[in-house]
């Protein structure tokens, strides 16, 4: 798939602008950015349910059309799953699947199970949580045979359960149906995890592209650094210390530093500092230390830590931004 100089301008404002990349086959792709970057419409570009006002989408070697050039939207080998997706009412599940089925009946009963949803083929859609309808209509765009899947926001409003449920799916028919996939999500957890490529978008421009470790170690603005996780942003001499432990030369820049990327010690080599507070956090803590020069968050996952207690801070990783 090639994404070539997408901008969508709306009434207000600009909505995307000279959005580019490639996806080759077989490959997941998470979308990130803030509320407004632009993700959704992203998506809906690719899947040709949004016009966009300069620029294409070519899928499969065919030029991707929006909804002002068809008479209705969307394009083959592609299919679109919704944090909405609704089902025809009181049907059975298994009507609404039949009637959507372009697969022989073992491959739909195969597609059934890796979607979880053998179980509830005789419910009405009516009776169905919203994790099992977001699953049961997964299920549905999946027996279209599609060679494209594209996700936008299907863990919103799932509970806890349903959503590692969901992930879990998504991972199986990834690997069983060879599918490309592209989602978007705004937590992190969605997305480092699952995606090989991770595309971040600030106010409808693309500002980084690369591997989910890549951009959350080496970040390209503040911006991307806090899509991701929590950061220390460091100047002066604290960071010239910090990065010298991280074998980084000094540079007149703000250095960025993950919480999990400095270690406490009680004594040894570090810098020297005093804890100021300690959250529990569940499998870590977190811990505000003070320092000549300044202060850091440091996640550990040390145990007895208390408010005053002496402790050196080393750190094994940080970044330049800019």
């Amino acid at each position: 798939m090639q994404v070539a100089g997408i901008s969508v301008q709306e009434s207000s404002h600009t909505a995307l602008q000279d959005i580019s990349f490639e996806l080759p086959e077989g490959r997941r792709l998470a979308i990130a950015g803030e509320t407004g970057a632009g993700k959704s419409t992203l998506l809906q570009v690719i899947a040709g349910l949004v016009q966009p006002t300069a620029g294409t989408v070519t899928f499969d070697g065919r030029r991707v059309h929006g909804p002002h050039d068809v008479l209705i939207p969307g394009h083959p080998g592609v299919a679109y799953l919704s944090q909405h997706s609704e089902l025809p009412h009181s049907l059975r599940v298994e009507q609404v699947l039949r009637y959507a089925s372009q697969r022989p009946a073992a491959e739909a009963e195969a597609l059934y199970e890796l979607c979880r949803i053998g179980h509830l083929l005789a419910r009405r859609t009516d009776q169905l949580s919203g994790g099992e309808r977001q699953r049961v209509a997964l299920a549905r765009l999946l027996l279209g045979a599609p060679r494209l899947l594209l996700l936008d926001e299907p863990f919103s409003n799932l509970d806890r359960a349903h959503k590692q449920q969901l992930k879990a799916v998504l991972e199986d028919i990834g690997a069983e149906l060879d599918l490309t996939c592209i989602l978007v999500s705004h937590d992190p957890t969605d997305t480092l995890a699952w995606a090989e490529e991770l595309l971040v978008l600030q106010a409808g421009r693309l500002v980084q592209q690369g591997a989910p470790r890549q951009v959350y170690q080496q970040p390209a603005n503040e911006y991307t650094a806090g899509l991701f996780g929590d950061y220390n942003l460091l100047t002066g001499a604290l960071a010239t210390a910090l990065a010298q432990q991280a074998g980084l030369k000094p540079r007149r820049k703000p250095l960025l530093v993950r919480p999990e990327a400095l270690q406490l010690h009680p004594e040894g080599p570090g810098l020297a500092g005093t804890v100021r507070a300690v959250r529990f956090m569940g499998s870590y803590s977190e811990v505000d230390v003070t320092l000549k020069g300044g202060h850091l968050t440091v996640k550990t996952a040390a145990p007895t830590l208390t408010p005053g207690e002496a402790v050196t801070v080393a750190a094994s990783a940080a970044w330049y931004l800019g």
